[in-house]
């Protein structure tokens, strides 16, 4: 028997009691945007989840391969009606038994969707304003990388922001420089440079951040690098923006007393949605 909210249930009437991801955020995940029902960055988003998985010491089923990730999301976007536009996320986690050390590794996957208004990635014209979040910090090693359940800090920074008025907050690493977003990668524009913190700084290796540096790398006379950016570096951008892979990229339009310009976003989203209408 477990005491469920005060009422005495039988253990075996809640699943929670034994899930690994539940007990110890033993779980890894990816969110995939899902157009015309065709996965958007499927490979990307494929290869990345394996290498979470790979991380954390999980095993990976012989039939878990992009053919068979890409079939079971799409099976269920047909059944709930979602194929012109929609999100889904699918967490992978080990499964029951043990404690801090598993008794197995290996895994089950969960798999929901919701729906999404448009077909293509749009700027919102909204202001959008951010500040630092200090009350946590990211730490640089690997592990910050990859999508794992463990989302603490991006909660606490949400409801900061949230308890502040701000539309966003930004992460810093534990040398005090700048990480990324609470839900995205980040990006600044500093004359004729795209700047974005290297992986090794403990941000999110984004599936949306790659697209947007391959994109960048294209576009003449613009210098596109990997490097620290400081809180003061900010201050001094002409633009910044953050990507993720169901926004796309929104721009921030106020960093404390700085208002900043949103041309090189917009030039970005055609950019954007132009590649994604080739493929």
């Amino acid at each position: 028997m477990i005491n469920f909210n005060g009422t005495i249930v039988s253990q075996d009437a809640n699943i929670l009691t034994q899930n690994r991801a539940f007990l110890y955020g033993d779980a890894v995940f990816e969110t995939v945007k899902i157009i015309n029902n065709k996965i958007l960055f499927l490979e990307d988003h494929y290869f990345r989840l394996m290498a979470s998985m790979r991380v954390v010491r999980m095993e990976i089923p012989m039939n878990f391969n992009m053919e068979y990730f890409e079939e079971q999301i799409l099976s269920i976007i047909k059944i709930n009606q979602l194929e012109r536009s929609s999100r889904a996320r699918i967490t992978v986690y080990r499964n029951d038994g043990g404690y801090y050390l598993p008794l197995n590794n290996t895994i089950s996957f969960l798999i929901h969707t919701i729906a999404l208004e448009n077909t293509s990635y749009s700027v919102d014209q909204n202001e959008y304003e951010v500040d630092l979040y200090k009350d946590f910090y990211v730490t640089k090693q690997l592990l910050s990388s990859i999508k794992t359940t463990n989302k603490i800090i991006n909660i606490t920074g949400s409801i900061y922001a949230s308890e502040n008025g701000l539309d966003n907050c930004i992460l810093l690493n534990d040398s005090k420089n700048v990480v990324e977003a609470l839900q995205g990668n980040i990006f600044m524009v500093l004359g004729n440079k795209l700047i974005t913190p290297p992986i090794s700084e403990g941000c999110l290796n984004g599936v949306m951040r790659k697209q947007i540096l391959g994109l960048a790398k294209k576009i003449e006379n613009l210098e596109v690098v990997e490097e620290i950016i400081s809180p003061f570096d900010l201050q001094k951008a002409d633009e910044l923006f953050i990507t993720n892979v169901i926004k796309g990229i929104q721009p921030i339009t106020k960093y404390r007393k700085k208002e900043f310009k949103t041309k090189f976003a917009y030039e970005l989203i055609e950019k954007l949605n132009d590649s994604i209408a080739a493929v």
